[in-house]
C-alpha cells in the first residue's frame, strides 16, 4: 500500500472526504466547496482514486483550467505519495503529456478535457471527474460541466462527477449537475489584517490593456513597505506579465529575491516559487491571478493587492479580441487576501480606498458573457447542438456573440450556414485544438506552403509573441527560431503538434465544402488567385504556384498565414503608417514599424488606444493584393455605386474588398433605382431641408406638426423620421425624376406635404378650422398663429386690439389655448399669458402703470375688460 507524507494527513479536506464519497455513490455527482489550501486539488483526487487505501481502485481526471496548475497539482500529488510524476499520477496539457501506464489520477486542462470529450464521448476507462476550481467560471470549464452533463444523462449514468469551488458561491453548480449535495470543507485560516493603502495623488483608470505607471510606482512601494513592516514573504497581485516585469524592475535592489508567477514562466521559475524559500530568505512572488487559487505559495505571510485583473473583451463592431484590465471583484480580492493566513496570522496591503470597496463587482464576470464565441460554437456544433440551446450551463451565450460565432464558422467553412451543424471540415478544426480562425489557417496554408511552415506561424499567433520580437509576423518568426527564452521553447513545442497535425490531413482536408466555395476575384499582376476564403485548392492553381515560388520568402509566407486566419482584418495603406482593414476598422502601425510603408498587411494583433478612434497594430504580416482578394474573397463585391458624398451625389463604378475600394472609375449613366438611393441617403444625412420649403409651406409643416400632437391620427407624423419613412407617399414622383442635388431643391415641399393629409376621410377639410393660419381679434384684425412651438401655439397681438375679450382664444376645435403675447403700441412684448380673465383681473394694473406714461396717445382704460378694442391712437378714435 502506498504511503502518504505526513503532510497529507493534516489537510482540512479530509474531514469531508466521508460525505463526498457518500454523494457520489448515491446521486453520482457534488459540489465541493472548499478553500484554497485545505487539499481539494491534492487529496481528494487520490482519495477517489482508492490511492490512501480505504476505498476501491478507480481512474480519475482533474480539470484544471490553466497549463501551470495542472503540472503544480500532478507534481504535489506525486511529492505527496512519494513518487515521480508519471506513476500513480500524471498531467496532460497541450503538447506535453506525462502520464504512465499504472496512472490512476491524470490533471489535464479543461481544454485537453474537451479535445477529449469530442473523441470519446463516454470517457472510456474514467470512473470520476473532478472539475476544479469552476468558481473562476471559465468557458472551458462551464462547457467542460455542460457536456458531462449530457455525458451522464445519455451515455454513463455511473461516471462520477465532481465541481471544486474555492468560493461558497456553489447553488448555481448544483443546480447545473442535477440538484447534487453540496459538500464543505472548512479550511484553517488564521486572520488577515487589512491595509488600506491608496495612492496618494489620483491615478487614471485602467483602459484596454493599460495600466497607469504611476499605479505600478505605488504598488511596487507598498511592497517595499510591506517588507519593511512584516515578516515572512511577500505575494504580489498584478494583471498581467508586463505590469509583473515592471514592477520587478523597481524591486531590483530590495531586500528579497523577486520571483514571477504568470502561465509563461519558466517550469524551473514555477517550481522554485512552489517549493517554497531556500536556507530562510526573504522572497517577493509577483503574480497574476493564477495564485489565487490554482496554486499555492508556502511561506506567504503578507499580500499586497494591485486591485486589478484581466478578462476577456470583444469589439465586434471592429472585429477586435483583446483582454481588458479591469477592477478586480470582491471576491477575487477576498481569495487574494486569504492566501496571507494559510499558515500564519497575516496582512493585506490593498492598494485602493476602503470606500471604493463596496463599489466593486462581487465577483467576476463569467467568461462566457465576455468572450469571443467562435471556439465555443464549433465544440457545440460538435457536439451535435449548435445553438447551446440544449446544455446544461450556468449562464447561456449571448444571442449577439453567438451570431458573430456562427458567422466567423460558417465564412471558414466549419459549419452548414443552413443548419449550423458542424462540417467535416469544422470536425478537423476542432480537433486541431486552436480556435477556428487559427485552424482554418493551418489547414489551408499547409497545402500551399509546407506543414512545418503553416504551424510555425499559426503557433506564433496562437500564444503572442513577447512585444521584443516586434510588430513584424515574419521578424518575429525569425526571433522565435533563434530565440533561447521560454517563449521559444513552448513555440517549438507547439509547432511540432501543429506540425503533426497538418500534415495528417486527408487529401481535400483543407478543401471547404460546397456551402463554403465561392468564386474568387480576378487576380492582378499574376498574384494570387483562386478560392474564397473557406480554403484553397491544395497546392493547385496560381495561387499555390505563387506562394511556392516564394520559397525562403518569410515576410510573404507569414503574411498568408495571417491573412488565412483573419481575412477580416486584410488592410490596404490609406496614409502615412495608416490602414485600412476590409471591415471598416483603420489601424495605425507604429513609428518606426518595418510595416509602415507596405501597401498592404494583414493584422494579426491590435488593440485601441486611450482616446484614439482607431486601432493600432501590434502584429501584422506583409501581403499584397492577390493574397488580400484570396483570403478576403467572400468581401469582394464589384458594381455601380451612387452614395451622396460632400453634399451630393457621386456615381462610381467600384470594385472592392469589404471596405476597402480596388479599383474605381466614374460611371456616367447610373441606374435610376441607385440614384434614388442616393438621393434618400442625402435626404437621411442633412435632411428634407434639401427640398424647397417657402413660408407657407413650412407653415404647414408646423399646423400639422400640431395637430398630430395634439389630436393624433389622422393627422400626420411630419418629423423628420416620419416623413423618411413614408417617402413613398408624399416625394413621388417627383423624388425618381431627380438626378442631382439641384432637382431636390426644385421639389416643392408645400406641394407634397399635401399628399399627406387625410382627404380619404374627408378630415382634410378641417384643417383651417383645426389649425388656421389666422385668428379674428376683437379690434377687427385677422392676426397670424405661429405654430413653430407644437405644444402651445403663439398669438403676438397689441394689447389694445384684446380689450373686451375675456376668454383667451382656442384652436383644435377649443382643445388647446394660445399662448398670447401682448404686446405694446411699438410692437415690443409687454405680457405672456394663456388666461386673459386672470391677466386682465390681476397682471393689467402693473403693465398699464409702466406703459402709459410711455404711450400716451394709445388708450390705457381702468377696465379693459368692458373697453373697446382698438387699433389706432385716441386721436384716431374721436375722429
Amino acid at each position: 500500500m502506498i504511503r502518504l507524507r505526513n503532510d497529507a494527513l493534516d489537510l482540512p479536506v479530509r474531514g469531508a472526504l466521508p460525505a463526498l464519497r457518500s454523494a457520489l455513490e448515491g446521486p453520482g455527482s457534488a459540489v465541493l466547496c472548499a478553500p484554497p489550501g485545505t487539499g481539494k486539488t491534492t487529496l481528494v483526487p487520490l482519495a477517489l482514486a482508492g490511492l490512501l487505501g480505504d476505498t476501491p481502485a478507480r481512474r480519475v481526471v482533474v480539470a484544471e483550467p490553466r497549463r501551470i496548475a495542472a503540472r503544480a497539482a500532478a507534481r504535489r500529488m506525486a511529492w505527496l505519495l512519494g513518487e515521480k510524476v508519471g506513476e500513480s499520477v500524471g498531467y496532460t496539457v497541450r503538447g506535453e503529456r506525462v502520464v504512465g501506464p499504472r496512472a490512476r489520477v491524470e490533471v489535464v486542462t479543461t481544454g485537453v478535457l474537451l479535445q477529449r470529450l469530442q473523441r470519446d464521448q463516454e470517457l472510456t476507462g474514467v470512473d470520476v471527474v473532478i472539475i476544479d476550481e469552476c468558481h473562476e467560471r471559465h468557458l472551458d470549464a462551464d462547457t467542460v460541466a455542460a457536456f458531462l452533463v449530457d455525458v451522464r444523462a445519455a451515455l454513463r449514468p455511473e461516471l462520477r462527477l465532481v465541481a471544486a469551488s474555492a468560493t461558497t458561491d456553489a447553488e448555481g453548480w448544483a443546480r447545473v449537475l442535477g440538484d447534487a449535495p453540496v459538500v464543505e470543507a472548512h479550511g484553517t485560516s488564521y486572520p488577515v489584517e487589512v491595509v488600506w493603502t491608496p495612492p496618494v495623488r489620483p491615478v487614471r483608470p485602467p483602459h484596454g490593456m493599460r495600466v497607469d505607471p504611476a499605479l505600478l510606482t505605488h504598488v511596487a512601494s507598498v511592497v517595499r513597505r510591506a517588507l519593511a513592516e512584516r515578516d515572512g514573504d511577500v505575494l504580489c497581485f498584478l494583471p498581467g506579465v508586463g505590469e509583473i516585469a515592471r514592477v520587478a524592475g523597481q524591486l531590483g535592489d530590495a531586500p528579497a529575491e523577486i520571483l514571477q508567477v504568470h502561465g509563461r514562466a519558466p517550469a524551473a521559475v514555477q517550481d522554485a516559487v512552489l517549493a517554497g524559500s531556500a536556507g530562510g530568505a526573504r522572497r517577493v512572488v509577483l503574480a497574476t491571478s493564477v495564485a489565487e487559487s490554482s496554486l499555492t505559495v508556502p511561506g506567504v505571510r503578507v499580500v499586497v493587492d494591485s486591485g486589478l485583473a484581466r478578462e476577456p473583451r470583444v469589439d465586434h463592431a471592429r472585429g477586435l479580441s483583446a483582454l481588458a484590465t479591469v477592477r478586480a471583484s470582491q471576491a477575487a480580492g477576498r481569495q487574494r487576501a486569504g492566501r496571507a493566513g494559510r499558515e500564519a496570522p497575516g496582512a493585506v496591503y490593498r492598494c485602493w480606498a476602503e470606500a471604493e470597496d463596496g463599489r466593486l463587482p462581487r465577483f467576476p464576470a463569467p467568461e462566457i458573457k465576455l468572450a469571443d464565441l467562435a471556439a465555443f460554437a464549433l465544440q457545440a456544433a460538435c457536439w451535435g447542438d449548435p445553438d447551446a440551446s440544449g446544455l446544461a450551463l450556468l449562464d447561456p451565450p449571448p444571442g449577439g456573440a453567438m451570431a458573430a460565432a456562427r458567422g466567423v464558422l460558417t465564412a471558414v467553412g466549419a459549419v452548414s450556414p443552413e443548419s449550423g451543424r458542424v462540417t467535416e471540415r469544422g470536425a478537423r478544426m476542432a480537433r486541431v485544438g486552436l480556435h477556428p480562425r487559427l485552424a482554418r489557417a493551418l489547414l489551408d496554408a499547409a497545402p500551399l506552403v509546407g506543414a512545418r511552415r503553416a504551424a510555425e506561424v499559426v503557433a506564433l499567433l496562437s500564444e503572442e509573441p513577447p512585444r521584443e520580437y516586434g510588430d513584424d509576423l515574419a521578424a518575429a518568426w525569425r526571433a522565435a527560431r533563434r530565440g533561447a527564452d521560454g517563449y521559444a521553447a513552448r513555440w517549438r513545442t507547439e509547432v511540432r503538434r501543429l506540425t503533426a497535425a497538418a500534415g495528417a490531413s486527408p487529401p481535400g482536408a483543407g478543401t471547404p465544402p460546397p456551402e463554403a466555395a465561392a468564386p474568387a476575384p480576378p487576380a492582378r499582376n499574376g498574384q494570387l488567385g483562386g478560392r474564397e476564403e473557406g480554403g484553397a485548392a491544395a497546392g493547385g492553381g496560381a495561387g499555390g504556384r505563387a506562394v511556392r515560388e516564394a520559397g525562403g520568402d518569410d515576410d510573404r509566407v507569414a503574411g498568408l498565414v495571417a491573412a488565412l486566419a483573419f481575412p477580416e482584418r486584410v488592410a490596404r495603406r490609406v496614409g502615412d503608417g495608416t490602414y485600412l482593414m476590409v471591415n471598416g476598422t483603420r489601424a495605425e502601425a507604429r513609428p518606426g514599424s518595418a510595416l509602415t510603408g507596405a501597401e498592404w498587411i494583414a493584422v494579426a494583433v491590435a488593440d485601441r488606444p486611450v482616446g484614439a478612434g482607431h486601432a493600432r497594430v501590434l502584429l501584422g504580416g506583409h501581403i499584397d493584393e492577390g493574397v488580400a482578394r484570396r483570403a478576403a474573397a467572400p468581401l469582394y463585391r464589384e458594381g455601380d455605386e451612387v452614395a451622396w458624398a460632400d453634399g451630393d451625389l457621386v456615381a462610381r463604378h467600384v470594385e472592392r474588398l469589404g471596405a476597402v475600394e480596388l479599383t474605381v472609375r466614374p460611371l456616367k449613366k447610373p441606374a435610376p433605382g441607385l440614384v434614388r438611393e442616393g438621393l434618400l441617403a442625402g435626404l437621411r444625412d442633412e435632411g428634407t431641408s434639401l427640398l424647397n420649403w417657402s413660408q407657407s409651406a413650412q407653415e404647414l409643416r408646423e399646423r400639422l406638426a400640431f395637430l398630430h400632437l395634439h389630436l393624433g391620427a389622422p393627422w400626420p407624423d411630419v418629423s423628420e423620421r416620419a416623413l423618411h419613412a413614408r417617402v413613398d407617399e408624399w416625394l413621388e414622383p417627383e423624388l425618381s425624376k431627380a438626378r442631382r442635388r439641384a432637382d431636390l431643391r426644385r421639389i416643392d415641399a408645400g406641394q407634397a406635404l399635401n399628399r399627406l393629409l387625410p382627404w380619404a376621410t374627408g378630415e382634410a377639410t378641417r384643417l383651417d378650422a383645426l389649425a388656421p393660419e389666422r385668428v379674428a381679434v376683437p379690434s377687427g384684425s385677422r392676426i397670424r398663429i405661429d405654430y413653430a412651438d407644437p405644444e402651445q401655439p403663439v398669438l403676438a397681438v397689441k394689447l389694445q386690439e384684446m380689450f373686451g375679450l375675456a376668454e383667451t382664444p382656442r384652436i383644435a376645435g377649443g382643445e388647446v389655448p394660445l399662448l398670447v403675447h401682448l404686446l405694446s403700441p411699438a410692437g415690443r412684448p409687454a405680457a405672456v399669458t394663456a388666461d386673459l380673465a386672470s391677466f386682465w383681473r390681476d397682471g393689467y394694473r402693473a403693465v398699464r402703470a409702466e406703459l402709459r406714461g410711455r404711450y400716451p396717445k394709445h388708450p390705457w382704460p381702468e377696465d379693459p375688460a368692458a373697453a373697446q378694442p382698438t387699433r389706432f391712437t385716441n386721436a384716431r378714435l374721436r375722429r
